[in-house]
């Protein structure tokens, strides 16, 4: 006889569809207000900050994620810079990281928790740190948020 598994009468997973209603209406907000260039597909929590000084210059691709309080700059007001930033496909923004003016991010990128991206990255690469640096490049994607293949990527020479 098998061992009868009790489910919780609720969780957290049943605000689950609130949030994402929140995050499709946050979405609208950036796309038809203020014109940014954001795919339907891409998902962001709700306490990324994504610049509004330079609306039109935030291009997210497909798929990509952007964890909570990451920030993704499109001017630097100190140096009168108004730039686009651009995030590939199938990107992973962890959580408090910062993408400097001008950045172009290729696709199936993961940008590790806390990183400050200062340069360009190429795809399909693992950057971290302040300033960020390539950990791992070829990596292979294979589910959203993230994951990647084990033992996937060759480490920079």
């Amino acid at each position: 006889m098998t061992p009868r598994v009790r489910k919780p009468k609720w969780g957290l997973n049943a605000f689950k569809p609130l949030r994402n209603a929140i995050v499709k209406v946050k979405w609208l907000y950036f796309t038809k207000i203020w014109g940014m260039d954001i795919h339907p597909t891409a998902n962001f929590s709700l306490s990324a900050k994504l610049d509004r000084t330079n609306p039109k210059g935030v291009h997210i691709g497909a798929e990509t994620y952007i964890a909570f309080d990451a920030a993704i700059l499109t001017h630097d007001l100190s140096r009168g810079l108004y730039l686009d930033t651009r995030i590939g496909k199938r990107c992973f923004i962890g959580a408090r990281s910062i993408i400097l003016p001008g950045i172009e991010i290729g696709d199936e990128c993961i940008i590790g928790s806390g990183s400050v991206v200062t340069k360009s990255v190429p795809p399909r690469s693992l950057v971290a740190g302040n300033p960020a640096k390539i950990i791992r490049s070829e990596i292979e994607i294979i589910s959203r948020f993230g994951r990647m293949r084990a033992g996937s990527g060759v480490p920079p020479s």
